[in-house]
């Protein structure tokens, strides 16, 4: 599947409608970006099963904003509508394939057992 492009319009239903979803935020600016955006588009060729989606950071300012983004690129790893890494800095092709074999391997009900566990420690009054 080829990268797609990522808007506050298409944003949810993307993340609602895919189990694995790799999402580059760049600017065209971005020296850092030119280098990885080959690097994650060989990567989208090489995994046809995951989506691989871009935010141009300049014409999606709100979106960028949402996630907080501070630093570019930053590449976020979303799996069944969880945010499971997110990090800014152009990663090498080998790192990139890492990072997925690993996403991959995650046990998401663990994962998500565990996020539970974080909000439902937070939200538990002292005492």
């Amino acid at each position: 599947m080829a990268t797609i492009e990522l808007t506050k319009d298409n944003f949810n239903e993307t993340l609602n409608d895919n189990d694995f979803v790799l999402i580059d935020f760049w600017a065209s600016w971005c020296g850092p970006c030119k280098m990885f955006g080959p690097v994650f588009d060989r990567a989208s060729e090489k995994h046809t099963d995951l989506v691989f989606a871009k935010v141009d950071t300049e014409a999606q300012q709100e979106l960028a904003a949402s996630f907080e983004i501070q630093s570019i690129p930053t590449l976020m790893v979303v799996r069944d509508k969880t945010v499971i890494y997110a990090q800014p800095g152009a990663l090498p092709e080998e790192a990139l394939e890492d990072l997925i074999r690993q996403a991959r391997e995650l046990d998401m009900d663990k994962v998500r057992e565990e996020i539970a566990k974080q909000q439902g420690d937070g939200a538990q009054p002292q005492g």
